[in-house]
């Protein structure tokens, strides 16, 4: 989770720094963060859809496909919960 807080602290920084010099920010539109995320989810219908048909239920197929470890990437916290599992 800091490095989260750090992420989101740093970028304000830069957001304030690029209004003070009256400067656009050259990240990408909404839209285009949306067709990524999109293009994320869309790599996992096919090895998630299989697994529906095999008759797993939904939440076990995206944990055996590892759906949401690739769309989110390592959420806060999960790194702690697999180090008390080991």
């Amino acid at each position: 989770m800091k490095a989260y807080l750090i992420s989101l602290a740093v970028g304000l920084l830069v957001g304030v720094i690029y209004s003070l010099l009256d400067v656009r920010s050259p990240a990408p539109p909404v839209i285009a963060i949306l067709g990524l995320l999109g293009m994320l989810a869309g790599e996992q219908i096919i090895p998630v859809g299989k697994q529906l048909l095999r008759g797993t239920s939904f939440v076990t197929a995206c944990d055996k496909t590892h759906a949401t470890d690739h769309v989110f990437g390592q959420l806060p916290g999960r790194q702690a919960d697999q180090e008390k599992q080991t």
